[in-house]
């Protein structure tokens, strides 16, 4: 399935793209300046040029990139971040470096990917009773030993 995203780039960097043909999230590139230094434990706002108008029932998830997060540490604070569809400011990135060493943020490097996808909205129905499932009230590492 296929949807049509309106995209402003005001960044001298390329659209958000999918590197594969069965990759879900899309590249987000860093639009700074200059480099910029993240120490341990910092977090920082990191801007992307890009901003984005997303049809109604749809959300962007910006997700950590798994190479970044291995190999140095960088991850979304708050990830998955959710933009919504009806948000239209610049879509910017909250990056934390959770390992030791301070890490080179430079500009144009890809620092996350996102992800664009529909959602249900629900409507809730207030009951004082749910209906029995197998897993009942088994929590954090019922399944598990």
């Amino acid at each position: 399935m296929e949807q049509i995203v309106k995209i402003i780039n005001k960044s001298p960097y390329p659209l958000p793209a999918y590197a594969t043909s069965g990759s879900a999230g899309m590249d987000i590139y860093a639009h700074i300046s200059e480099p910029y230094e993240l120490f341990s434990l910092e977090r920082t706002l990191v801007p992307t040029g890009i901003y984005i108008e997303l049809p109604p029932d749809y959300e962007a998830q910006i997700r950590p990139r798994s190479g970044l997060a291995l190999k140095h540490g960088i991850t979304i604070i708050n990830a998955p971040s959710t933009i919504d569809s009806d948000y239209r400011g610049e879509l910017q990135i909250a990056l934390i470096n959770l390992s030791r060493d301070t890490f080179l943020i430079e500009p144009g490097m890809r620092i996350a990917q996102m992800v664009v996808a529909p959602f249900v909205k629900v409507r809730w129905e207030e009951v004082t009773e749910l209906n029995p499932s197998e897993r009942g009230r088994g929590g954090f590492g019922h399944t598990g030993v």
